[in-house]
């Protein structure tokens, strides 16, 4: 597969009454076809922010919008167009980052959980003065096998003391 230019095609989820953001570095090459967030289903984003929620695991991207939307969450990524081969974070090279004020200045956010290292690693690389607290949560990639579901779900309960 050959590293090529890729722009971030999923808008934000988000409104008014979303508290928390969550962002993810940049849509896996399932998601960008699906034109929805964490679309591989390998990837356990959904199973870990529904029971953290205290929801059924949503199906539909109508299902998966409105669970966030109910529970104030905003949804994105930290970089709009990068060049990559393929889905993984390791392959990202010369990231552009997506304007986060867009979201920040429409809800009443309150702090920021990256998923992820690499989420983490970008959003501090392009948002120096962030004035919204941040916190890495490990990711729900399917590549991080040392955790296991269980783990992921108890790591993220951290996302309710801000919703």
């Amino acid at each position: 597969m050959n590293e090529s230019r890729e722009t971030h095609n999923i808008p934000p989820v988000y409104d008014e009454q979303s508290r928390i953001l969550i962002l993810g570095s940049f849509p896996s090459v399932k998601s960008r076809e699906e034109r929805f967030f964490y679309g591989h289903r390998q990837n356990r984003f959904w199973r870990v922010v529904s029971a953290v929620l205290g929801e059924d695991c949503p199906v539909t991207t109508d299902e998966k919008r409105d669970m966030l939307l109910r529970g104030h969450i905003a949804l994105w990524d930290v970089i709009e167009s990068c060049d990559i081969e393929g889905s993984a974070d390791a392959k990202i090279r010369n990231a552009v980052p997506n304007d986060i004020s867009r979201v920040l200045g429409a809800a009443d956010i309150r702090h920021i959980y990256l998923n992820g290292g690499e989420a983490f690693r970008m959003f501090e690389r392009f948002n120096k003065d962030a004035a919204v607290p941040h916190t890495r949560l490990p990711s729900t990639s399917p590549a991080n096998a040392a955790y296991s579901l269980e783990r992921l779900i108890r790591e993220w309960a951290v996302i309710r003391e801000h919703l």
